[in-house]
């Protein structure tokens, strides 16, 4: 099997499958993150007091974390430039565990 060439400056197109419960997303009112030394653990939970649901793991290399990094802070300063700026809501941290 052969790739197809890529001529300089072209990006090469993937496709990404998807189902339809994926394409829904999953909504999260908390995110917590956790490393060691090779990776990053982003856990999205929907936290309504007492309880709390995990909807997301992902886990990702040191150097992936800096791009997602990097990318949310871009598209942050987009947002804010089209949309005004975003008003942090102050809450009390509080600590979550899992069962």
């Amino acid at each position: 099997m052969t790739q197809p060439k890529q001529q300089p400056g072209n990006k090469q197109q993937i496709q990404i499958k998807a189902n339809d419960d994926e394409l829904k997303g999953k909504y999260a009112n908390t995110m917590q993150v956790m490393h060691t030394k090779e990776e990053f653990v982003m856990d999205f939970l929907n936290v309504f007091p007492p309880t709390g649901t995990l909807n997301a793991r992902v886990i990702i290399s040191p150097g992936h974390f800096k791009r997602v990094v990097r990318a949310l802070d871009e598209n942050l300063k987009k947002y804010e430039g089209q949309f005004g700026k975003i008003d942090e809501t102050k809450n009390e941290e509080q600590k979550i565990g899992f069962m």
